[in-house]
């Protein structure tokens, strides 16, 4: 287990994809004694199951939205081209740029998910102010449970503070290779106490402040207290 400390909230650091019950952050004594009201999650309606192998995704995003695949996907990105991905939301835009020489396979499956739409209509089912704004179950059935159907192998960052704010990563399940679809985006310090357990898939080139007002509806458990989409994910090559 590991424990940091921000400001006066002691966060444990677990971040899961799949019964995901955490990250967990309990208040003390000297925290405010106000209580955000936080507001039911809904899980959006599936999209199409693909069945056997997954077949890359047109990239002109004319590709029907499907959340269940019996099979993680092939490589369908080229490893010559730069790849940003515009995640609008409804606070907001933001851009990452996508790290796919340093996790290719990371990148990849991402890409994939988001020309299948995966991801449009999903809420950000965890925050916590400071730390994370979590997001990337489209099946649930509990917000936060539920993944694309697969898991991808781990493709663990080497430096010594690789989660600053504005870095972009895979949650798990605390073992490893089990990312899946579920993904998060640092706020403030809270990275620094994680450990390199976590796939980087990049890091905000824009819309850090969005990432930020969404942050501001967390509560210390993590549970929202606005419910916050993503209306569509954008992949650009180049």
């Amino acid at each position: 287990m590991i424990v940091v400390v921000i400001i006066v909230v002691i966060v444990v650091l677990s971040l899961r994809s799949g019964d995901d019950k955490t990250p967990v952050a309990a208040s003390s004594d000297s925290a405010s004694s106000a209580t955000p009201t936080p507001v039911a999650i809904t899980v959006p309606a599936p999209g199409a199951s693909i069945t056997g192998d997954t077949a890359c995704p047109a990239a002109d995003g004319s590709s029907p939205r499907s959340t269940s695949f019996e099979k993680a996907p092939p490589t369908c990105i080229d490893s010559a081209k730069t790849y940003t991905a515009a995640v609008q939301t409804s606070k907001g835009s933001i851009t990452i740029a996508l790290d796919a020489k340093s996790a290719p396979n990371t990148v990849n499956n991402f890409v994939v998910l988001a020309r299948y739409h995966f991801f449009d209509g999903v809420a950000f089912h965890r925050i916590i102010p400071g730390f994370v704004d979590q997001v990337g179950d489209a099946e649930g059935p509990t917000p936060g449970q539920g993944g694309p159907g697969y898991t991808i192998a781990d493709e663990l960052p080497t430096a010594a503070s690789p989660y600053p704010e504005g870095a972009v990563a895979m949650a798990n399940n605390s073992t490893p290779n089990t990312s899946g679809s579920q993904w998060f985006i640092v706020i403030g310090t809270g990275g620094s106490g994680l450990t390199s357990s976590y796939n980087l898939l990049g890091t905000i080139s824009a819309g850090l402040d969005v990432a930020k007002a969404i942050n501001a509806a967390g509560t210390q458990s993590g549970t929202p207290t606005e419910e916050i989409v993503i209306n569509t994910v954008t992949i650009t090559e180049s």
